[in-house]
């Protein structure tokens, strides 16, 4: 009879991934405060909604808390973070800074693979209507960020960009409905797309500073 692999091995391997998996869909729920600042997380409540164990759900949620997504109080519970609005200058500061060099540095450095998914997003971003869904439409600005992170190709740097953004959505969100143009923000991406694409490192750090500004300015002026 052959012996197998031990299955403690399949176990980790299943605990991890569904780490991942919960990780993954609750910090999409926080970041689109599909989960409300402020509002409690019930971990057998979310393991039942998800399928998954109680283990995956307290993983994912120690890696939502070093991200300042979740915050945990000794006997009272863990809890979605409030969206700070003192917090918009902070993180503006340093996406201006940061943004603009991943996106240069992925239109020098960037694989023929990357520049290829980057052309299919250009494509899907292309095709938003002004009448679309302003939640789907923002999920798609989320995607765009985080591709260029990508095709930067500096892991350190796609992390810190990653927190950010996730931050400056969640302040995005609290606005969604009276903001106006939405989809005319994320169509803005198309162009810059084209720069990356085409290795124009000065334009993209450029239409980079104006989109990470303009946002900046939109919610401003509702404030």
């Amino acid at each position: 009879m052959t012996i197998g692999i031990p299955p403690v091995i399949d176990a980790a391997q299943s605990v991890g991934t569904n780490a991942d998996r919960a990780y993954e869909i609750m910090r999409e729920q926080l970041i689109m405060l599909e989960i409300r600042p402020g509002e409690p997380i019930n971990d057998d409540r979310l393991a039942e909604q998800l399928g998954l164990g109680r283990t995956p759900i307290r993983e994912g949620l120690k890696r939502l808390e070093r991200e300042r997504l979740v915050v945990a109080y000794p006997r009272r519970g863990t809890f979605a973070t409030a969206v700070d609005m003192t917090d918009l200058a902070n993180i503006s500061e340093i996406r201006k800074q940061l943004e603009p060099a991943a996106s240069a540095r992925a239109a020098r450095t960037a694989t023929r693979a990357a520049r290829d998914r980057l052309a299919e997003m250009s494509a899907s971003i292309a095709s938003i209507d002004d009448t679309d869904d302003s939640r789907e439409v923002l999920r798609k600005d989320v995607a765009v960020h985080r591709e260029i992170y990508r095709a930067s190709g500096n892991p350190h740097l796609e992390d810190i960009l990653v927190s950010l953004d996730a931050h400056a959505t969640r302040i995005w969100c609290l606005f969604l409905d009276r903001l106006p143009n939405v989809a005319g923000h994320v169509r803005e991406h198309v162009v810059l797309l084209q720069a990356i694409i085409d290795g124009d490192a000065d334009t993209a750090a450029e239409l980079t500073l104006e989109h990470v500004t303009g946002f900046e300015n939109a919610i401003r002026e509702l404030l």
